[in-house]
């Protein structure tokens, strides 16, 4: 039945489906798992680290990328994508200021980027973006915002909440363990969450941390091994009470 509405994306199925938008969900389903955390005075960014090549430069292969001072976003699905969208949205961010000379707010960017997706839902010539993106910033009044888009142009706040490959585990997670925190305690929320479906514990976890008027910091390697590691002995520890009270009874 799919393949007589599956090339035209301007084409409905019969039982309402727009598949060209279905698969580019699909797309961002395997790409690299993100997370992203509100807190107190703290909004923390997670990316699932892709490997690279021993001969290739890391940091020129980023799933967290800055829109402006206040602003940045995490990504699941194509790079290329991804690429082609923040360069419009830093425009529009500039354009923004340069206009109304105050710095755009968080719904104000994800409305623009969520608009762009799903223009290119209903024209001919074109396909989807498939990517979904967490943006994450601060308002002018200093109001912590977490925003989620995804490729049929659909844009939500939220508390917490995740994308990409295993994103259901995380989110369902998340739900049960998210509490509005503060700083160190919003990260180890973040690592908490992303250690749920990655199994090689830091060495390929990205975190990033934005706080009111600092700028986006990037935690490096051994701070994230070291909270890492006091996560999984957290973990053992309450593994070993239970297996202790099971004993008892």
């Amino acid at each position: 039945m799919s393949s007589r509405y599956d090339r035209a994306i301007t084409v409905f199925s019969p039982d309402g489906h727009l598949f060209q938008v279905e698969y580019a969900l699909e797309a961002v389903r395997k790409g690299a798992t993100a997370v992203a955390v509100r807190g107190k005075d703290v909004i923390v960014l997670g990316v699932e680290k892709k490997s690279v090549v021993s001969l290739q430069e890391p940091r020129t292969v980023r799933k967290i990328l800055k829109l402006d001072d206040h602003i940045c976003l995490a990504f699941a699905g194509l790079t290329a994508d991804a690429r082609v969208l923040v360069n419009r949205a830093r425009i529009e961010c500039q354009s923004y200021k340069l206009t109304v000379e105050d710095p755009v707010s968080v719904e104000y960017i994800s409305r623009y980027i969520a608009g762009i997706q799903q223009k290119y839902t209903q024209s001919g010539g074109v396909r989807p973006f498939g990517i979904s993106t967490l943006i994450v910033g601060y308002d002018p009044d200093g109001t912590p915002r977490l925003y989620q888009t995804d490729p049929s142009g659909t844009y939500s706040a939220w508390k917490a909440n995740a994308i990409g490959r295993n994103s259901k585990t995380v989110r369902e997670f998340l739900e049960k363990a998210y509490t509005e925190g503060t700083g160190e305690e919003t990260i180890r929320l973040a690592i908490k969450a992303l250690l749920e479906v990655v199994e090689t514990g830091g060495k390929t976890i990205e975190i990033a941390v934005l706080r009111k008027g600092q700028p986006l910091t990037l935690l490096d390697d051994k701070e994230i091994e070291r909270i890492v590691k006091d996560v999984e002995a957290e973990k053992e520890k309450e593994k070993q009470q239970k297996i202790a009270s099971g004993d008892d009874k």
